[in-house]
């Protein structure tokens, strides 16, 4: 636990950011701490080969889905760790070829995601990672992405989660988050 207050320790706190009335919990300079960007993928990966893994029917997780866009700097390391695959999830017309899409509502505005459409096959077992989870509506637009391929969402990831915005009661599938903020 001591490593978990030592992360937490390093979150950058934003106030009024991107808009008034938001804090931004910034995970960056976790990023440059080498010891604790390593503590930080371990801990994920011991989490999913210890809990998630064993409780799925499977025994596997095929495919780790990233969220636009420091999910981008998560998901890749994890996916590799586990010998599952990575496919990001871009903000709308950023990713070229065929695409799913889901829009969302977030804290301060809506926006829309894609996935490739080859990037789940039916059947896969899906993580989704991300930062932070908030009001729970970027990770559920994921989730649905996930859902509209055919694969199954094992388990949404977060280094923090805002426990007190009830945005994993959005989600239909168990969360994990490293750090639970409570402002």
């Amino acid at each position: 636990m001591a490593d978990v207050a030592h992360l937490k320790s390093l979150l950058g706190v934003h106030p009024d950011f991107p808009k008034k009335g938001i804090t931004f919990l910034d995970i960056f300079p976790i990023l440059r701490d080498p010891v604790a960007f390593e503590f930080l993928i371990t801990h994920f990966v011991y989490h999913l080969t210890s809990q998630t893994i064993p409780h799925s029917s499977s025994k596997k997780i095929d495919v780790v889905v990233g969220l636009d866009a420091r999910g981008f700097l998560l998901g890749p390391i994890i996916a590799t760790r586990l010998g599952a695959a990575f496919t990001p999830v871009r903000k709308k017309g950023k990713l070229p070829g065929a695409c799913v899409t889901a829009t969302y509502e977030k804290e301060y505005g809506a926006d829309s995601f894609e996935m490739q459409e080859e990037g789940i096959k039916p059947g896969q077992n899906v993580v989704v990672v991300d930062d932070l989870i908030a009001t729970g509506g970027s990770a559920k637009a994921a989730g649905q992405l996930v859902h509209k391929l055919g694969g199954k969402v094992l388990e949404y990831v977060f280094v923090i989660e805002l426990p007190f915005l009830k945005g994993a009661q959005q989600l239909d599938a168990p969360v994990y988050s490293i750090i639970q903020a409570e402002d």
